[in-house]
C-alpha cells in the first residue's frame, strides 16, 4: 500500500466514533468514521479461494509463485480499496480487526492499531439506558425480552457483542511482542477527560507531524447506520465535545464486572481495583 494503515478497533460504546472523529482532524488522516467492510470482505475472499480447487492445484504444483500472487492480490485489492485519497495514513474502523493483527500486518507492514475501552458497567450502562428508549425494537441477537441481568450476562458472554472483543482483547497479551507494540490502548475515560492530550500522543505515537485539535470545534459527517443495531447502539457525531452521562449499573452485575473481569480493571483500571480494596 502506498499508504499506513491504522485499524480502529475495541469495546461497543468506547468512543471509536468520536475518536474517528477526532483522527480525521489530522490532515495526514483519512477518516470517515464508519464501520469498514473491507475485513470481512478480505476474509470472504480467503475462504473463496482457499476452497478453489485452480488454486490448490497450482499451489501443489509451485507453491512460491502461487501464495506470491495470493499475497499481491491481497495487497493489491487493499491498495484500491482507499485509492480515492492521497493521505498518507487510512483509518479503517472493524471491531474484527482485534483478531486481525498479524494478517494486516502482513498485508500492510506498517499498520498500527488503535484499541478503544471503556469501564465495563457504564458500557453495559449505557447499552441499557438506549434499550429503555428503544423498548418497541429488539436487539439484532434477540435480547429485548430479557431481564437487565440476563441482558448483562448475554452482553458479556463469550460470544456477546461486548464479551466476544473483551475476550479478543485478552488474547492479544499472546501476541509477540513485536505486534503487541502495534497496539495502542484508547481509555475512554482519558479521553473525554482530556482530548487535547490524548490525541497529541496518538499522533506522536503515529509517528504524524503535531496537530492541535480543538474540541468545541469538531467535523460532523454523516454517521453510519443506526438501524442495522435497531438503534441500540448510537453513532451520532456532535460539533462540540459532550458530557458523557454516568450511568448506574445495578450492584449485582457491576460487583460480577469485577469479579469475572479482574484483569481488565488491573489493567486499565488499576486506580479503580485499588480502590476497591480498601
Amino acid at each position: 500500500m502506498n499508504q499506513q494503515l491504522l485499524c480502529v478497533t475495541g469495546l461497543p460504546r468506547a468512543g471509536s466514533t468520536l475518536l474517528c472523529q477526532l483522527l480525521g482532524m489530522h490532515p495526514a488522516i483519512a477518516s470517515s468514521g464508519h464501520s469498514s467492510p473491507l475485513l470481512p470482505a478480505l476474509g470472504q475472499l480467503r475462504h473463496h479461494l482457499s476452497d478453489n480447487t485452480f488454486l490448490l492445484a497450482q499451489l501443489d504444483v509451485d507453491f512460491p509463485q502461487a501464495y506470491a500472487r495470493l499475497l499481491n492480490a491481497f495487497r493489491g485489492f487493499m491498495q484500491g480499496w482507499f485509492a480515492e485519497t492521497a493521505q498518507p495514513v487510512v483509518v479503517d474502523k472493524n471491531r474484527g480487526w482485534l483478531n486481525q493483527l498479524d494478517l494486516a500486518v502482513l498485508l500492510e507492514p506498517q499498520c498500527r492499531m488503535l484499541v478503544c475501552v471503556r469501564e465495563l458497567g457504564q458500557i453495559i450502562g449505557s447499552i441499557e439506558a438506549q434499550h429503555q428508549q428503544t423498548l418497541l425494537l429488539d436487539f439484532p441477537d434477540h435480547l429485548a425480552g430479557q431481564s437487565r441481568y440476563g441482558r448483562a450476562n448475554k452482553l458479556m458472554g463469550d460470544s456477546g457483542v461486548v464479551g466476544e472483543p473483551l475476550q479478543a482483547i485478552a488474547a492479544m497479551q499472546d501476541m509477540p511482542p513485536a505486534l503487541q507494540q502495534r497496539v495502542y490502548y484508547v481509555v475512554f475515560e482519558h479521553l473525554l477527560h482530556d482530548p487535547v492530550a490524548v490525541m497529541r500522543d496518538i499522533f506522536q505515537w503515529m509517528g504524524l507531524e503535531p496537530w492541535l485539535i480543538d474540541p468545541q470545534q469538531l467535523p460532523v459527517k454523516p454517521h453510519e447506520s443506526d438501524s442495522h443495531y435497531r438503534y441500540k447502539y448510537r453513532h451520532a457525531t456532535q460539533s462540540r465535545l459532550q458530557p458523557v452521562q454516568q450511568h448506574t449499573t445495578p450492584a449485582r452485575i457491576q460487583q460480577e464486572l469485577y469479579t469475572h473481569f479482574d484483569w481488565f480493571y488491573a489493567t486499565f483500571y488499576p486506580g479503580l481495583t485499588a480502590t476497591r480494596s480498601h
